[in-house]
């Protein structure tokens, strides 16, 4: 199914006059995965205590988009730049579903919104991301699939926070989208089990 990760490569090729910038300069693809994650807990926080005043979430948006391109740099380092390693794969997947969960749960705190939705797509995100990561165990690849993945979800919220900040989203509608989001990371989960499965069965097959 059709996801935003699979734009990523095209993004990629922007990035790397700059990737390669920072590599001269001694930055490790490490230390960009903490600062990523870092400055989305920092947002996050900001975010929450100001969640009174609608154009604070202005910064949902902002910020996922200049963390997809820390997301995608770090990678970039680490495979190009020979940066890869066991302790990198543990810090790639813990910080993503760390910021992630941190920059959706500020939603919550609107008014008019049930938190327990809020809560409930931030724990089917982790679940979905888990979901992924065990293609892996079961001697399959990570699998990205869709339609709800991390980079589609990132897109979702900016969307969400620019619109409440603009005002052009009533608060009201974000309960239904809520309940959507909910619906298509349940069928994320179901197509990175079934993908994961069919891949190794494919492989063993072979």
């Amino acid at each position: 199914m059709i996801s935003v990760y699979q734009l990523k490569s095209r993004f990629q090729n922007l990035l790397r006059p700059l990737v390669t910038r920072l590599y001269e300069r001694g930055v490790t693809a490490n230390q960009v995965t903490l600062a990523a994650c870092g400055l989305s807990l920092l947002v996050a926080l900001t975010v929450a205590l100001l969640a009174g005043h609608a154009w604070i979430f202005l910064l949902i948006p902002l910020w996922m988009f200049l963390r997809m391109a820390l997301n995608a740099m770090d990678g970039m380092l680490a495979r190009e730049f020979g940066q890869q390693s066991k302790l990198g794969a543990y810090l790639n997947e813990l910080t993503d579903v760390i910021a992630d969960s941190a920059l959706y749960l500020p939603f919550a705190l609107l008014p008019g919104v049930m938190p327990a939705l809020v809560v409930l797509v931030v724990l089917l995100a982790v679940i979905s991301e888990y979901a992924g990561v065990l293609g892996v165990m079961v001697g399959a690849s990570r699998r990205y699939d869709g339609p709800m993945g991390k980079s589609d979800r990132a897109l979702c919220f900016g969307v969400f926070g620019a619109g409440v900040a603009s005002g052009l989203l009533p608060l009201s509608w974000l309960d239904p989208l809520l309940v959507l989001l909910a619906l298509l990371l349940v069928l994320t989960i179901v197509n990175r089990v079934r993908q994961g499965l069919a891949e190794q069965k494919e492989q063993t097959a072979g």
